[in-house]
């Protein structure tokens, strides 16, 4: 659900001595412009503070609103770089007051975001935690994340830059065999004697029960799949030996 932004500062300071002023800012300014769903609301933080820095306002007004864009998915380099942008549109002093207030709100001792973390927001479902009860059937840092164990199993498997999977076999007396269905990132599919096959967001592919394969990511890219596991009589994962480094290279164009 989209968060709705309420104020109540206009009425709490000025609610008595200019009612109608406190209206216009609690009831329409933030209560009807900043619930308009026309503009994200990390673009309208972006937007007030350029608007601020702009007009020289650097009172509690531009903290609240630097907060505010930090809350709404600002990053400190973005800040930065918006600032940096303005300046030479609205001049160098305001720049100064402006980043001089930006690192206190971003502070030098803040998290500094993760390439996982940055990938974590280009996807819907979560990358989980390490796959270490499968570390040692993979080459490179694998995720995995529960997404249903009942009727059908089905999980997500987020491979970083490079990692994938040793070729292996499902394996099932009847029924049984895997579909992915990619999520995120780039990576590809491959079975045995067979070219490699590319998968991007929304591709899926269906492996058979008996089938040799392996899948992960591409060498420049994350790569997240739901794998969902068809239910089978006996069924069976048969992990073999690593995807060489040759066959990896061949299916990333040499990279």
């Amino acid at each position: 659900m989209k968060e709705k932004i309420v104020q109540t500062a206009g009425r709490q300071s000025l609610g008595e001595f200019a009612p109608e002023f406190a209206h216009f800012n609690d009831d329409v300014l933030f209560g009807e412009n900043w619930n308009n769903e026309d503009i994200d609301l990390k673009t309208r933080c972006i937007i007030t503070v350029v608007a601020l820095m702009s007009s020289g306002i650097t009172d509690s007004s531009l903290t609240y609103h630097l907060e505010n864009a930090k809350a709404h998915g600002v990053t400190r380099a973005e800040i930065a770089a918006i600032v940096t942008h303005a300046a030479f549109y609205v001049g160098w002093p305001k720049a100064w007051a402006v980043f001089n207030m930006a690192k206190e709100v971003w502070s030098e001792n803040e998290k500094a975001e993760t390439e996982k973390d940055k990938y974590q927001k280009e996807i819907l479902f979560p990358i989980g935690a390490p796959n270490d009860g499968f570390a040692q059937y993979f080459t490179g840092q694998s995720y995995l994340a529960p997404v249903s164990s009942e009727q059908v199993g089905i999980f997500n498997v987020t491979f970083e830059p490079g990692c994938r999977n040793n070729w292996h076999i499902h394996n099932a007396d009847k029924g049984g065999g895997q579909i992915l269905i990619c999520v995120g990132g780039r990576g590809y599919y491959q079975e045995w004697g067979k070219d490699a096959v590319e998968m991007k967001p929304g591709d899926c592919v269906n492996i058979p029960v008996g089938v040799k394969h392996w899948h992960g990511a591409a060498a420049d890219s994350w790569f997240s799949h739901l794998a969902v596991e068809v239910p089978g009589e006996n069924a069976s994962n048969e992990w073999l030996e690593a995807v060489n480094d040759e066959t990896y290279s061949k299916v990333n164009g040499g990279e």
